[in-house]
């Protein structure tokens, strides 16, 4: 028998200075996304000390039936409610080929028309394609669904092998669990890794996850899996002051470079040294955050070598200086 949630259908008023999250809950969307964005943006966050954000759920009909009559959601706000959102996610369904509703579309556009930041998880980029509002914008989709989505969306500039696309104020994460992936990565941009990390380990998920969503389609399992990398990448986060190259990696994993790029490849989507790079970048973020004003030691504890190289690394992956980032996710 179908199980029923209820809350009041009005829409509290968003508290003083939190980004608000509208999630829009349509017919038969996905039960696995919503807890996705339930838990990454709706939750009191005691160990911060703080809430991150203010958080609704809405739908077009006072009773919207989930995936499969799983359950029926029932008393959420109404669809007004995604009139006020700083950031709205948009329904996600199995049925992409069933057009999604007017009304939900006419909140989307809506939405977009006044500079909300919109978010697809897995099938909502179909939402966002279908409402126009993804033409000539880049975004991603499950890689089971990338052939159709091309067909039906040609305008648009569809990257299957990554986990999340992050286009600015469209962001949109290819299938289900890279709902968490996107999310934490919208803390990041938003609070700085210092506090994603605290979400992630919350969550008891990896704050950053390497590679993209080719390493997750099907094909033939090799006969003799390669052994996991593991335990070079954990030896390496240990030693990122120090001036390891691709060379080093690969004497720790005991394979050839060219062996370790291969790996690399296939295990994580990426090369050794750009998985190196981004693992310091990381750290210097979190130095800074932590408090740490000395650009040069920063650069040397994160093995990014010097002030002018972390700057340069610093501003090409967040837009923002070292001081800038400091005056926005640093204490105090």
């Amino acid at each position: 028998m179908a199980q029923e949630s209820s809350q009041p259908r009005h829409h509290p008023p968003a508290r003083t200075g939190l980004h608000r999250v509208v999630v829009l809950v349509d017919e038969n969307s996905n039960p696995f996304e919503l807890g996705c964005a339930t838990e990454v943006f709706g939750l009191h966050r005691p160990e911060l000390g703080r809430d991150l954000y203010d958080f609704t759920l809405c739908s077009a009909h006072p009773r919207t039936a989930m995936r499969d009559g799983f359950f029926t959601l029932t008393g959420v706000a109404g669809l007004d409610a995604a009139d006020t959102a700083d950031t709205l996610i948009v329904p996600n369904r199995p049925d992409t080929d069933v057009p999604r509703r007017p009304a939900v579309l006419d909140a989307v556009r809506r939405a977009h028309a006044r500079g909300a930041r919109l978010v697809g998880f897995c099938s909502g980029a179909f939402t966002l394609a279908e409402a126009g509002v993804l033409d000539g914008r880049r975004a991603t989709a499950h890689w089971q669904w990338a052939d159709s989505f091309r067909e039906r969306f040609p305008a648009v500039r569809l990257e299957p092998d990554v986990l999340f696309v992050d286009d600015g104020d469209i962001l949109t994460a290819a299938g289900s669990a890279a709902a968490l992936d996107l999310g934490l990565h919208i803390v990041r941009r938003d609070h700085g890794a210092e506090t994603a990390n605290a979400v992630s380990r919350r969550l008891v998920f990896a704050a950053h996850r390497d590679g993209g969503q080719r390493q997750f389609v099907e094909r033939p399992v090799p006969r003799i899996p390669d052994d996991s990398l593991a335990p070079v990448l954990a030896w390496a986060q240990a030693r990122l002051d120090a001036p390891l190259t691709v060379a080093d990696l690969a004497a720790r994993a005991a394979v050839s470079p060219a062996t370790l790029h291969r790996r690399f490849r296939a295990e994580l989507g990426t090369t050794p040294l750009a998985w190196l790079t981004g693992e310091r970048i990381t750290l210097a973020r979190r130095l800074i955050e932590r408090g740490e004003d000395r650009l040069d030691v920063v650069a040397r504890s994160s093995g990014l070598g010097t002030a002018a190289n972390l700057r340069a690394r610093l501003r090409r992956e967040t837009g923002l200086s070292p001081t800038d980032y400091r005056k926005r996710f640093g204490r105090g």
